[in-house]
């Protein structure tokens, strides 16, 4: 049986360039409608290039944190997926 760890990154490595998901979205996708935070964190420690973890985003449509230069560096390659933020 998978973990939650693993579901989640298996969630976000299928989100497509230029789509987002929400951590409250991957959360409850993976089983755990309360593990936003979770999400957060598991995506905070990821440096797996092959999980777009810059893809999750927080409900209120901000980027949120990231790991490989901030917010700033989220939003950017998030833009230039084609995403509006």
């Amino acid at each position: 049986m998978a973990t939650f760890e693993t579901k989640v990154k298996e969630i976000v490595a299928n989100i497509p360039r230029g789509r987002t998901m929400t951590y409250a979205e991957v959360a409850d996708k993976a089983g755990s409608p309360k593990g936003a935070r979770a999400v957060a964190n598991i995506m905070a420690g990821n440096f797996d290039q092959k999980i777009p973890c810059h893809r999750v985003i927080r409900k209120d449509g901000q980027p949120g944190g990231y790991n490989r230069g901030g917010p700033a560096v989220k939003k950017a390659l998030l833009q230039s997926e084609g995403v509006v933020i």
